[in-house]
């Protein structure tokens, strides 16, 4: 049996208890990873000088409802849902 490991490009962290946040999102970026959040936790990592993009940046798609909608996006779903190493006409 052969195992295909693949590199983690990207993760997205939205945390309501914060606790160790910034040491989870530190150890990612130093192995390379791009870090997409949202709203407070965004903050957080930002002011602990950790690179970060708002979810909002990347899907090009405000936050709604007071920031309670924040990660429904294709962009978002398509992400956690898609299947490596099947082009986009299939997944479509």
């Amino acid at each position: 049996m052969s195992i295909d490991i693949r590199k983690i490009e990207r993760a997205l962290i939205s945390v309501s208890d914060k606790t160790r946040v910034v040491d989870l999102a530190r150890a990612l970026t130093e192995h390379g990873v791009e870090i997409l959040s949202t709203g407070g936790t965004a903050r957080l990592l930002a002011e602990n000088g950790i690179h970060v993009v708002e979810v909002s940046d990347f899907t090009g798609f405000p936050e709604m409802m007071d920031g309670s909608v924040k990660t429904l996006h294709p962009r978002v779903h398509g992400g956690i849902l898609g299947r490596r190493g099947r082009g986009d006409a299939q997944m479509a």
